[in-house]
């Protein structure tokens, strides 16, 4: 890195934690200029904790200050779009948390904004810097387990466990459904793994809580265009099971992602890959990763590299909107009942709700 960054969080959430923890102790690489929450308390709370200069409730107040290089967005996806392009037009870099936006069309805003500036943003589909993904992704690439066909993915939530309240998945969900919010990681993940665009899309869904304002539970399945198929399954709920289960099925054979959270053998500190052969002469391969979940430092890290030396870094900008139109998309066919075919479906705005 050339420089020290001056950074600014914006939210100062469960997100927003887990961005600035990252950045706490790396003091020769980023200076904590302030934190920002509507909650005057909350901001103040994480400036100590945290070793910000000063906090505030108004990220605005932040924008015209020459110490700032880079604003973090880890507020709801309501607001992202907006403070990003507050951000961009005083010539700030940003991360920005995902979704971007709540709709296609501002969706398209951001792709117009980010584009059109010469700031850098890095949004945060974190896959893309998690070790074990990538670890996935080079063995895939490699032909380990031949041509990718299936890919089999659920990352449900039970409220109150794991940290996830049922007030903060209601809060969420007066923005985006379950699919649309976490979804993005999954529609990119596939495509990222296939190396082929995502060509047809359907699901179902169901209403799993009287309270919920949506249906809270989804499965979306996609269609590639080489032939890959698959399907991402959430769920919000009082009522169901915390899942993190993943199979990505090749040809000669499949690997299941079983992060060290979930290990049963109580190792926590390494994500476990099986990697089983479809000739049974082959026996199964195991392998350690040592692996942060959601790596927000290396994602920092990306973001300085594309200020430093130009460039879309690990997620480009058209891969952002491809996998949150794919979800979109998705939510419009489990609505009306239907299979999507993306050249088909009018470039319109479409509200995932």
């Amino acid at each position: 890195m050339k420089k020290i960054y001056g950074v600014v969080l914006v939210g100062c959430g469960r997100i927003g934690r887990q961005h600035i923890e990252s950045l706490y102790r790396k003091k020769e690489e980023a200076r904590i200029i302030a934190t920002v929450d509507s909650d005057e308390n909350r901001a103040a709370e994480f400036a100590r904790e945290f070793g910000a200069e000063t906090y505030g409730t108004d990220y605005r107040t932040f924008l015209t200050d020459p110490r700032v290089d880079i604003v973090i967005i880890a507020t709801y996806t309501d607001t992202h779009l907006p403070i990003l392009r507050d951000c961009l037009a005083h010539g700030k870099h940003a991360v920005c948390e995902k979704p971007v936006a709540v709709d296609l069309a501002g969706a398209r805003e951001f792709v117009r904004l980010v584009k059109g500036s010469d700031c850098k943003v890095s949004v945060s589909h974190v896959l893309r810097y998690n070790q074990s993904y990538r670890t996935i992704k080079e063995l895939i690439d490699s032909g380990e387990i031949g041509e990718l066909r299936m890919v089999r993915m659920n990352q449900s939530h039970r409220a109150g466990e794991e940290g996830h309240p049922w007030d903060r998945f209601l809060r969420l969900m007066e923005d985006c459904s379950p699919l649309v919010d976490c979804g993005v990681h999954y529609a990119d993940v596939i495509r990222w793994f296939a190396d082929s665009p995502i060509v047809a899309v359907g699901g179902v869904s169901s209403k799993l809580d009287d309270d919920a304002p949506i249906d809270n539970y989804q499965i979306m399945t996609m269609e590639l265009a080489n032939g890959c198929r698959g399907y991402y399954e959430v769920g919000w709920s009082r009522n169901v099971s915390s899942n993190n289960d993943k199979d990505f099925i090749g040809t000669k054979g499949h690997i299941s992602l079983t992060m060290a959270a979930n290990r049963e053998d109580g190792v926590r500190n390494k994500d476990l890959l099986r990697i089983c052969y479809g000739d049974p002469e082959k026996p199964d391969r195991l392998l350690e990763v040592p692996s942060i979940y959601k790596d927000m430092y290396r994602q920092f890290c990306n973001l300085v590299d594309m200020i430093e030396n130009g460039g879309e870094g690990a997620v480009p900008t058209d891969a952002v909107f491809d996998a949150f139109r794919a979800v979109t998309l998705a939510m419009r066919a489990i609505q009306q009942g239907r299979r999507i075919v993306l050249a088909d479906e009018p470039d319109e705005e479409i509200c995932e709700k």
